[in-house]
């Protein structure tokens, strides 16, 4: 088995975590008894994580095929877009403006409103083999996918549009620039979790070097030097603060990783 090390506190889109090896998934061989981590954009890493794993570079292709298009789940959801722009292809303009790599994205259902990843998906390869999208429960922000994701295989329409792709950067023109893992808690029906983390007194509020931004309150910032406790503490107050005023569990998006919690 092949590791590869990595800084969490450089490696993830927060700026949180320790120095760990990380063991390469290869040739389709999972590791038993580890999380993966993709390439750690909704992840919060503790000072002690369980033993963590992740796709090695294999995974990272894009393929225009006769049944469709074939992505591996390593591929950046920019490299997807940049592929699409130069091949003509619609509905993944969307994907320049969500961090992270594929299988991550599938998930989770990763999308911008009513764009999801689900949307145009035909099938996708896991350790037990190729599972078609109707064999999936899905919805917002969830999936029933509880195995590693090779690779997926999506519809391939013509039609790349540049005003689509304008549309989702305007959509994203709100969010903070500084280091989070995206959005924080997922919207409950009928309501934003940015709206109630700013109605609880919490938009803005710092904790050491970690907030709420200021510029969406469903966001949470490192300033630089943010540690994982303090963030720890920032979601369960907002949690806590919601629940008691308005009496909605608010469930986390960003994905918590810790052996001691």
């Amino acid at each position: 088995m092949n590791f590869k090390t990595i800084d969490f506190s450089r490696f993830s889109s927060i700026r949180i975590g320790p120095v760990a090896d990380v063991a390469l998934i290869e040739n389709d061989r999972v590791p038993q008894g580890r999380v993966i981590v993709g390439s750690a954009n909704n992840l919060l890493v503790s000072p002690t994580p369980p033993p963590l794993m992740m796709l090695s570079k294999e995974y990272d292709f894009i393929r225009l095929e006769e049944d469709g298009l074939h992505i591996g789940a390593a591929t950046p959801g920019g490299r997807v877009v940049s592929f699409c722009k130069k091949n003509d292809i619609a509905h993944f303009e969307y994907l320049s403006k969500l961090p992270g790599t594929l299988g991550g994205m599938i998930k989770m259902n990763a999308g911008l409103k009513e764009y999801e990843i689900f949307n145009h998906l035909i099938a996708l390869r896991t350790q037990s083999g190729w599972k078609k999208k109707e064999e999936i429960a899905y919805g917002y922000r969830k999936t029933s996918i509880d195995e590693v994701v090779f690779e997926a295989v999506f519809e391939a329409f013509a039609g790349y549009s540049v005003e689509r792709y304008d549309m989702f950067s305007r959509m994203r023109s709100n969010q903070p620039s500084d280091p989070s893992a995206g959005s924080c808690f997922k919207n409950p029906p009928g309501d934003y979790a940015g709206r109630l983390i700013e109605a609880v007194g919490l938009k803005g509020i710092r904790r050491g070097a970690m907030a709420f931004s200021e510029v969406h309150a469903n966001f949470l910032v490192n300033y630089g030097g943010g540690t994982f406790d303090d963030a720890l503490w920032l979601i369960g107050e907002a949690q806590k603060r919601v629940r008691e005023q308005f009496g909605i569990e608010l469930q986390c998006e960003v994905v918590i990783l810790d052996t001691q919690n």
